[in-house]
């Protein structure tokens, strides 16, 4: 059995060019979170960056930062995104548990929706508690991450950015960014009971406690692009591949599609379903010989790809006319397509294409 890697060091570059992807991270985490799919329109995208900027960012760097230390993996990082879109729902903003949470919003008609699935005792919505904890999991968390991760070379990718001060730092900026929407404004006067408190607390610990389990540092060798030699002659073995990483994108699009499909118990059912089989399966190919960044790209960008596509048929939170809301929904398409795109490029300049001898 091959040894644990031992926790990664931070880079030993400049404070400057350290500080240029956390910066980065830290107003990509807001924007994806909450303008991405159309929630708010142009105007108020540097409001969103500054206000909810050390909340979501925050939490982005910190999670980042801990599996990178750890040498854990994705399915760490994945875990902690969890765990924090159940602290922010049931713990920070309490819109899990807050039946009016959105009733002052152009999305005051999901509230007969979200009682549908409603949790005898506890009093959430499964719905909307899979909405809110997988935006949180794809946009907030994941995407920002693959795509800031994208830019950097292949020697920086895996590492951390920050050492102890620095995460320090970021540790308090979050703090006191959660602490802002924990306000009564943040939580629209609302107060969740101690029994709703202790149940979202205990998620959050119980996904923590296993996203730090020591089996996602262990590495998973991926078999070699080469043929086996045998006896002295040389033997094809044939080696499954990842697909081309187009196929990855397009396996997460179609999750989007299917989470709606039905209303009630039945649809959570269906999208929970969806949901796994489709980890499952990305997580099966990312064993296979051939899997790089361009397919981890292409599984985290394919979320915000959905959320650009689905913003021109959603309203922004609070009224907006036409030609707002049309110029939102333009400047995320624009801002998509930029980011995806030079993140593609970057990658086919630092990472070239490996070229396998058929056999």
């Amino acid at each position: 059995m091959p040894a644990e890697p031992r926790p990664a060091t931070a880079d030993r570059l400049p404070l400057r060019r350290r500080l240029v992807p956390v910066v980065a991270l830290l107003l990509l985490a807001p924007w994806a979170a909450e303008c991405s799919w159309g929630g708010f329109t142009l105007a108020d995208f540097l409001p969103v960056l500054i206000f909810l900027g050390p909340m979501y960012g925050g939490a982005a760097i910190l999670i980042r930062e801990t599996a990178r230390h750890l040498g854990a993996g994705w399915p760490a990082i994945v875990l902690l995104a969890a765990a924090f879109g159940v602290l922010q729902a049931g713990l920070v903003d309490q819109s899990l548990f807050n039946p009016g949470y959105l009733d002052d919003t152009e999305y005051a008609d999901t509230r007969a929706a979200a009682e549908a699935t409603l949790v005898p005792g506890l009093g959430f919505s499964v719905r909307q508690a899979f909405d809110y904890v997988g935006n949180h999991i794809t946009l907030t968390i994941c995407a920002p991450i693959v795509i800031i991760e994208s830019f950097l070379g292949r020697g920086r990718r895996l590492r951390p950015w920050l050492g102890r001060p620095g995460l320090v730092v970021v540790g308090v900026i979050y703090l006191l960014g959660s602490l802002l929407i924990f306000s009564d404004s943040g939580r629209k006067g609302f107060l969740a009971s101690p029994l709703q408190l202790t149940f979202a607390a205990a998620v959050v610990l119980a996904l923590i406690a296993t996203a730090l389990l020591p089996r996602w540092r262990r590495p998973r060798p991926r078999p070699t692009d080469t043929p086996a030699v045998e006896t002295g002659t040389a033997t094809a073995r044939r080696v499954r591949r990842a697909p081309h990483p187009l196929w990855v994108g397009l396996v997460v699009v179609l999750v989007h599609l299917g989470t709606d499909l039905a209303p009630g118990w039945p649809g959570v059912a269906i999208a929970l379903a969806i949901a796994a089989g489709t980890g499952g399966l990305i997580a099966y190919w990312s064993s296979r010989a051939g899997w790089r960044q361009r397919h981890v790209l292409a599984a985290g960008s394919a979320s915000l790809v959905s959320a650009a596509a689905f913003a021109y048929l959603v309203p922004p939170y609070s009224p907006a006319s036409p030609a707002a809301a049309l110029a939102g929904d333009v400047a995320v398409t624009v801002v998509t397509v930029v980011l995806i795109g030079a993140a593609w490029w970057r990658l086919r300049r630092t990472s070239p294409a490996v070229h396998v001898r058929a056999s």
